[in-house]
């Protein structure tokens, strides 16, 4: 009888060590919305996956998403959805893998957005974002001094505590070894995924993703690039947006969210973008349907603020590398922003990456316009760069030009009408680099 209870003692352990085995990355917390939340999780071969969730002060209420098997085709990834919660509150979860709860050494939770509207003013929330995550991987990499570093930004991130992230594309680097086959772009993403420095971001603050040229393909690739449909695909496997297309487009990265007082309007500048160097009088690096899907929804929202996110710098003269001043984008560019002139829409900020540098733009007020901001961030931990050191950069805030790696975190408070939004960049150690608030217009 004692041996028996002493093997069913070290069998418990044993069994649960196998399962977290199991687990490749994750949990990550997607999308969030007043009565749902996506929830995601990677194993390393077939395995059932479910999480059970629960408030703090009612832990023995718990519910369940949905059970998914896991399949080798799509990296061994699962979306499970959380579809019992109610809005303004906070959930704890557990994660099941064959039946088997796996453990953490640190929170799993995520929250549900608050409802405010017709109530009272908009809480004060608070976003992290950034671009460019270079993670090293020596047989793929460059020769020479390693371009990826600093890992410990993803902790700095999470000590700031915000609600979510947003993620400004280039959030992997498909190598040349990989961009062709679903082979190798599985292999990136479950390589860069499996980070332990980004596991417990991933576990308690809400993602949403835009992609860039290097989650997209080659460097700087385009609408022309042949398999852009299995690198969204795959895109779409690996984030947890709320959509993967908006309105009447089901092709591409795009979709939107609101978070409180403030909405999102997450772009793809890659699938319907003409080449670079295409000599043309009407070239898009948005695409047409895309546009015009922005302009409307801009004129239509009536959010505190309008982000327009997106890889690839908006506001900026400068024409070096990845702007939309160069190219030949310019007359897209002029066009939206005589179309928000026009319309009279305020408080529109775009908020990109890709460049290597952080900085902060401002169209300041011309003949009674509205102003227009531009955050760019980057990178978090790809290799900075002085490219943007250049000529054109009369649009620049000074003192707000930053080569090393960095975050960003921006926060939105007052009452409702009369927003704050503050804008702070980090070092990668947590260390703030500079700061600036920006009222409401």
């Amino acid at each position: 009888m004692k041996k028996s209870i002493i093997l069913l003692i070290v069998l418990i352990p044993l069994q649960i060590f196998a399962q977290k085995s199991v687990l490749q990355s994750g949990p990550m917390v997607g999308y969030s919305e007043m009565n749902e939340v996506m929830l995601w999780v990677q194993t390393n071969e077939v395995a059932k996956v479910k999480i059970a969730y629960y408030t703090e002060s009612n832990p023995k209420n718990i519910s369940w998403t949905n059970e998914v098997e896991t399949v080798r085709k799509n990296g061994y990834t699962a979306h499970l959805l959380a579809d019992n919660v109610k809005h303004s509150q906070t959930y704890k979860y557990d994660l099941y893998i064959n039946n088997k709860k796996i453990s953490f050494d640190y929170k799993t939770e995520f929250q549900t957005i608050p409802m405010w509207q017709y109530k009272t003013d908009p809480a004060t929330f608070s976003f992290a974002t950034g671009s460019g995550t270079y993670l090293n991987e020596k047989e793929f990499d460059r020769p020479g001094k390693s371009y990826g570093g600093d890992y410990q930004i993803f902790n700095s991130i999470l000590e700031k505590d915000p609600d979510f992230m947003i993620w400004l594309g280039d959030n992997v680097y498909l190598r040349q070894n990989e961009w062709d086959t679903r082979t190798g772009i599985i292999h990136r993403y479950t390589h860069d995924r499996s980070l332990p420095e980004m596991q417990a971001l991933l576990a308690s603050v809400s993602h949403y993703a835009i992609l860039d040229d290097h989650d997209f393909g080659p460097n700087d690739s385009d609408g022309s690039f042949w398999n852009k449909k299995m690198t969204v695909e795959i895109f779409k496997d690996f984030w947890a947006n709320p959509s993967y297309g908006v309105a009447d487009i089901d092709e591409g990265a795009i979709t939107f969210f609101n978070w409180q007082d403030v909405d999102f309007f997450m772009l793809d500048n890659r699938y319907f973008r003409d080449p670079n160097y295409l000599i043309a009088d009407d070239k898009t690096m948005l695409g047409e349907e895309q546009l015009d899907w922005l302009k409307k929804s801009l004129v239509k929202s009536k959010a505190s603020f309008k982000f327009v996110v997106m890889g690839g710098q908006f506001l900026t003269l400068d024409k070096n590398y990845e702007t939309y001043s160069n190219y030949g984008f310019e007359k897209e560019r002029l066009e939206l922003i005589n179309f928000i002139y026009t319309q009279g829409i305020k408080n529109v900020v775009f908020l990109d990456g890709d460049r290597h540098h952080t900085e902060l733009s401002i169209l300041e007020n011309r003949h009674d316009a509205p102003t227009i901001y531009d955050i760019t961030v980057s990178p978090l931990t790809s290799g900075g760069s002085d490219a943007g050191v250049g000529k054109n950069q009369e649009l620049r805030v000074e003192g707000t030009h930053v080569i090393e790696r960095n975050f960003g975190i921006i926060e939105f408070s007052g009452k409702y009408r009369n927003r704050k939004m503050t804008i702070k960049i980090y070092d990668s150690n947590g260390k703030e680099i500079w700061i600036k608030e920006i009222e409401q217009e």
